[in-house]
């Protein structure tokens, strides 16, 4: 069976954690989108772990893990975080990447920084991972496959002085930096040759070998619904596709009909790191009090380090963010973090030009949205530690339950804690 594990809101709703649990029960767990522009955050035997490349079945030694060709694969990344765990004594990793993959060049880090530069305090708030100028070349056929680096280097001499041509006008006549050199380029695809040759496979049968065996395949998603270039806040989005419905193309070409279950995960509260729409958004004393007892260190991206923005849960975003998805169940996550609030207050609609509306409208128009929030009681206890549903307190309870019938979606999961064991399944 292959299910996908995805976001329904801005990302940071504890994906990685949910990965890493139904990971034991999986065969293959494949990344299918974006780059080292977010990470996953695992708690585990081992210790803590930041994952912003390697898929989080990493951990256990039986599953194939493999890069989907839907990855922004930064080689250096790549190999630093698998080094990482063979000092942190994880052993018998089995990672392969896809000979279709696509490889994050380092003048693509060099554009991004270039362009947020350019345009200051019109900038988008990327992470200066490369990513959208590594899209952008992907899509222009410019980029590089990995399976280019094993073909004929004359061949990659020739495209690398092609691809320069229209990159190095650029940099010296709209950033006014330094050009640069072919030979760097191709010297630096040969350090990529031999730091990925251990690792690279024709994924693609393998597969849907598997599938047709009827192996437990794990798709996993970066950020959330509300990041995806097609159906999020554009143009505050990311550069790939976040839905459940691309993994079919990205993990390695599955029939989308193969995908039956979609584990789409909702954060208790809100947060996201970066710019963009955001209507439950809270802030001052307020914010920085849910931010220091979010997550399992504060809400503080596992990549870049910056304060996550948090706010209330906002219903209205998820529920558009499980219907997008095509969710079948919910992972509802950090619940833990609100044990400290007397009430909660919850984004149960927006105001729209003085009209209450309950459907989450296009960027537009959710420029002008303002909050319609009701408050819950808390419960004012700690819950982690808690393995049954039943033995948590009453108003814990309504406060899920509530969220629950608004999204429209079973919440089968509830994770009560960072730790891979803190989860009570229902």
């Amino acid at each position: 069976m292959v299910k996908a594990i995805v976001g329904a809101n801005w990302g940071d709703e504890g994906k990685g954690k949910i990965t890493d649990v139904l990971a034991a029960r999986s065969d293959m767990v494949i990344r299918f989108q974006g780059g080292s522009n977010a990470g996953h955050t695992i708690i585990n035997n081992y210790g803590r772990f930041a994952l912003h490349q390697l898929p989080s079945g990493v951990f256990y030694d039986n599953i194939t893990n493999i890069i989907g060709n839907g990855v922004a694969l930064n080689v250096d990344n790549f190999i630093r975080e698998l080094n990482e765990l063979k000092e942190r004594e994880v052993k018998n990793v089995h990672i392969l990447v896809s000979d279709r993959a696509q490889i994050v060049m380092p003048y693509h880090i060099l554009f991004d920084c270039y362009e947020e530069e350019r345009l200051g305090g019109r900038s988008f708030g990327s992470t200066k991972s490369g990513i959208a100028p590594f899209y952008s070349d992907k899509f222009s056929k410019i980029g590089f496959q990995v399976n280019e680096l094993y073909d004929d280097p004359e061949a990659l001499k020739d495209k690398i002085n092609r691809i320069l041509e229209v990159k190095n006008s650029t940099i010296r006549n709209l950033y006014h930096k330094e050009g640069l050199d072919p030979d760097d380029i191709f010297n630096k695809l040969m350090e990529y040759k031999e730091m990925l040759k251990p690792y690279v496979a024709p994924t693609f049968d393998i597969v849907n070998d598997a599938v047709r065996a009827g192996k437990n395949v794990l798709l996993e998603g970066q950020l959330g619904t509300l990041k995806d270039t097609d159906f999020g806040i554009y143009p505050m989005v990311t550069s790939s596709n976040t839905i459940a419905g691309y993994g079919a193309v990205g993990a390695g070409g599955i029939p989308p009909y193969e995908i039956k279950e979609i584990i789409t995960v909702v954060k208790a509260y809100s947060s996201s790191v970066g710019a963009g729409e955001f209507v439950s958004e809270i802030f001052g004393d307020e914010a920085e009090e849910l931010r220091k007892r979010g997550g399992d260190k504060g809400e503080y991206g596992a990549t870049t380090g910056r304060p996550r923005r948090v706010g209330w849960l906002d219903l209205v975003a998820s529920r558009y963010g499980c219907k997008v998805q095509g969710a079948t169940q919910v992972a509802f996550t950090v619940v833990d973090a609100l044990g400290y609030l007397d009430e909660i207050p919850v984004c149960v609609g927006y105001e729209l030009d003085g009209e209450k509306i309950d459907y989450f409208p296009s960027t537009t128009k959710l420029k002008r949205a303002k909050p319609i929030l009701e408050v819950l009681p808390g419960w004012k206890s700690d819950i982690r530690g808690i393995r049954e549903y039943d033995r948590l307190p009453e108003n814990c309870r309504k406060y899920i339950e509530f969220a629950e019938k608004a999204i429209g979606v079973p919440f089968k999961m509830i994770s009560n804690g960072p730790k891979r064991e803190d989860i009570i399944l229902r």
